[in-house]
């Protein structure tokens, strides 16, 4: 007993241990060094791994890799190496004593660069200390219409930051910097253009080149600028071509490497469609670990009449040399990362995620310190949409009688409604494939562990205690829950709307991956309307994967509205905090919300007469903001939106030059009667006749100021910044004329303006 306590202790240990991080030219070396003792058969083994249709074992024993034979994990194993990789980006999936983090959309409300790089660190060392090498994600594959499933799953919680290239940019750097920061390789993905579920498997997404490098590759972009090890080719082809099978994409001259990545490229799980020789020659490095082992040549390849890898190195039709540079880009990533020296092993079984069996060593990694973290993302990620406020003395600083935050010592009566207040079914299989309680996540290979969530009425009777009388009803009936609501001080209506991973065609609640519509599911509307008819201060917090309808929101007994997305383990304690103003509510919308799918330009193609087929990316660079300003659309709620309990006000802008980059300078002062967190955002106008929408996100700041204070806030404009992509040259260039500058607190409450 003490001996494996001692070990279990070393694991966790090893999991926060500095490491060695190498240059790349030095870890090139080192596998090169290594790929000169490697027999073809291990060299084959490296490309293929082993996972939950293959056991391609070229080590003498690798029962680590036998533990990970399911869904996307798997692992690599030689004589001199063994990696494995791992879901999910919202944090560690199929195993006992890890978080739930907040999803990739939340981070995104935060607009915290900060929070973005904390939440990516925490999650790798949970990856770490569960001796996994490779952290699946984050995605940055851009909303391109509200609806899409891959809004959450390969999108929110795989660190999708929206609509917007920009956001995506900042989130998918700070992101992978905190994941590399504890030596875990991140994956950045989907590469390109995986924007929805429907026909995710063969879909060609056709777009021009200056939509594709302005909007779809530029989270990349960034990846690469953070130095990422590694990225995922998609299911998808792209201009008619499959992801992983395109030269233009991943090749030696393709599109990342002309850009400076130096990883290792690799299939998403099941997307190699190609045969092994066309997929290699192609630019793809590694086939996910243990897929259909088209690349290996087993039995689908047989099958198929497909000679394998091995196969087509000995004929010739591909070259020794290229199999040595997949391997070589495979193990330089994790020389880089000095993963070859004191990395905790793998003590965790997949195949039995309740913890059983002995290669499950539960090994715990869900630390108070994530706890903490995850509250606060949670808190920090809430957008406060509405909130009309009356106070006892009719004053700021007077004591709450309704509206928000709610004031304790006034609410003798309360009602809890809606099924999205109650603990979530924990039975839902793998995938998390159902919506009867709280929404922290969606479904699908990116869903997380609900082993230790809190929902909102656990979190909210707990903090209550006897101040007041609680009366629920956690279904979505609505007579019973405006029976709950009558007469009471306040009421707390609950609603959601989910989507997920397409998968073997997975369908939750009728809806398959991607949503039907905007609407609130089990009419989650229609029970906030009824409760507000019966309850004069209604409070509406909604979770959801994206934009809802919120056709409801002006009901005069609707004194407050909260969004908070899909928060992760820590969903009630970080509402809670945020309900009763121990946390000023700092979070903004990063996508609009409007009142119709026709507002956004874009839509989901649900039915194919055929298939393959093709999705024209026809709106070019105008999603979400940028279609509505064109064809002057009010949304709802506009990109960037947030209230806080406070109020902040803006001045003195000035725009200096610094080299080639501008430096935009000015302050922000709390004006308000209480601390709190601004988010100012910086929006640029092109001149015209360059081509671009009229204002475009291009920085954003965190600010937080106790009453009275000021802060001066200072944001860089690169050159490639106020740069357009010309295809022509096929680099950025600056458009001739005047640069307009517009900041401010969403993308229409502009404060200030300015120009170069």
């Amino acid at each position: 007993m003490l001996s494996k306590t001692l070990v279990l202790f070393a694991v966790v240990s090893q999991a926060f241990a500095q490491f060695t991080l190498r240059s790349w030219d030095d870890a090139y070396a080192l596998a090169n060094a290594t790929v000169a003792q490697l027999t073809l058969d291990e060299k084959i083994g490296i490309v293929t791994g082993t996972g939950q249709l293959n056991s391609n074992h070229f080590a003498p024993d690798a029962p680590s890799c036998r533990s990970l034979h399911r869904g996307h994990h798997g692992c690599i194993s030689t004589r001199y190496s063994l990696f494995c990789f791992e879901d999910g980006p919202a944090g560690f999936r199929l195993s006992k004593n890890v978080t739930g983090f907040p999803t990739g959309i939340n981070a995104a409300s935060t607009f915290s660069r900060r929070l973005m790089r904390a939440r990516g660190k925490a999650m790798a060392e949970e990856f770490r200390g569960k001796g996994v090498h490779v952290f699946l994600g984050p995605a940055m594959d851009i909303m391109r219409n509200p609806k899409a499933g891959r809004g959450w799953e390969r999108q929110a919680v795989r660190v999708r930051f929206g609509p917007d290239p920009y956001l995506n940019g900042e989130g998918a750097f700070e992101t992978i910097t905190g994941i590399q920061s504890v030596g875990v390789q991140a994956c950045a993905k989907h590469f390109l253009a995986n924007n929805q579920e429907h026909w995710r498997y063969g879909l060609s997404a056709n777009m021009d080149d200056r939509t594709m490098h302005e909007i779809y590759f530029y989270p990349f972009l960034r990846s690469i600028e953070a130095e990422v090890t590694s990225v995922m080719c998609a299911y998808n082809r792209f201009n008619d071509t499959s992801s992983c099978h395109n030269a233009g994409l991943i090749g030696p001259d393709g599109l990342l490497q002309k850009n400076g990545f130096k990883g290792y490229v690799v299939s998403d799980w099941g997307a190699t469609h190609d045969s092994a020789a066309d997929n290699a020659n192609a630019g793809l490095d590694m086939e996910q670990p243990g897929d259909y082992i088209v690349i290996g040549g087993g039995t689908f390849a047989g099958l198929l009449g497909i000679g394998g890898l091995k196969a087509n190195v000995n004929s010739g039709t591909v070259t020794q040399e290229r199999l040595n540079q997949m391997v070589s880009r495979i193990l330089a990533a994790w020389y880089r990362l000095g993963q070859d020296s004191g990395y905790p092993p793998v003590n965790f079984d997949s195949q039995k995620p309740d913890g059983s069996g002995p290669r499950n060593l539960r090994v715990n990694v869900h630390t108070a310190e994530h706890i903490a973290l995850v509250r606060e993302i949670g808190s920090a990620s809430a957008v406060l949409l509405k909130n009309n406020r009356t106070t006892t003395d009719g004053s700021p600083t007077g004591t709450t009688v309704r509206g928000l935050p709610l004031a304790q010592s006034r609410i003798k009566t309360m009602a809890i409604v809606g099924q999205d207040a109650k603990m979530p079914n924990q039975d839902c299989g793998d995938l998390n494939e159902c919506n009867d309680g709280t929404m922290s996540v969606g479904w699908g290979s990116g869903s997380n562990s609900l082993e230790f969530i809190v929902p909102p009425i656990d979190a909210i009777t707990s903090f209550v205690g006897s101040s007041a009388t609680i009366t629920s009803s956690l279904t979505n009936d609505l007579d019973d829950g405006a029976e709950a609501a009558q007469g009471k001080d306040v009421c707390l209506v609950f609603a959601n709307a989910m989507s997920g991973e397409l998968g073997f065609y997975n369908i939750v609640v009728g809806n398959e991956g991607d949503r039907n519509d905007l609407a609130l599911w089990f009419k989650g509307g229609s029970l906030i309307e009824r409760v507000a008819g019966v309850c004069s201060n209604t409070i509406a917090v909604v979770h959801s994967v994206g934009p809802v309808s919120f056709s409801w929101s002006n009901h005069p007994n609707i004194t407050g509205i909260i969004y908070a997305g899909a928060p992760g383990e820590q969903t009630g304690p970080s509402l809670v905090d945020v309900l009763y103003g121990a946390y000023n509510p700092s979070g903004r919308l990063p996508f609009s919300i409007a009142d119709n799918e026709n507002d956004y330009g874009t839509t989901i193609l649900y039915n194919s007469a055929g298939f393959p087929m093709f999705i024209n990316y026809t709106e070019k660079l105008l999603l979400d903001y940028r279609y509505m300003d064109v064809h002057n659309i009010n949304p709802r709620f506009e990109f960037g939106f947030g209230l806080s309990y406070t109020t902040f006000g803006y001045s003195g802008l000035s725009i200096t030059n610094s080299g080639s980059s501008k430096i935009v300078s000015f302050k922000v002062t709390n004006t308000g009667s209480i601390p709190g967190t601004e988010i100012p955002q910086l929006y640029l106008g092109y001149p015209s006749g360059a081509g671009e929408p009229p204002k475009v996100l291009r920085g954003f700041d965190e600010v937080s100021l106790a009453v009275g204070a000021s802060s001066t806030v200072q944001i860089t404009l690169r050159q490639r910044d106020f740069s357009i992509w010309d295809t022509p040259s096929q680099s950025y260039i600056r458009p001739s004329g005047t640069f307009n500058v517009y900041v401010g607190a969403s993308i229409k409450d502009v404060r200030l303006t300015g120009s170069f």
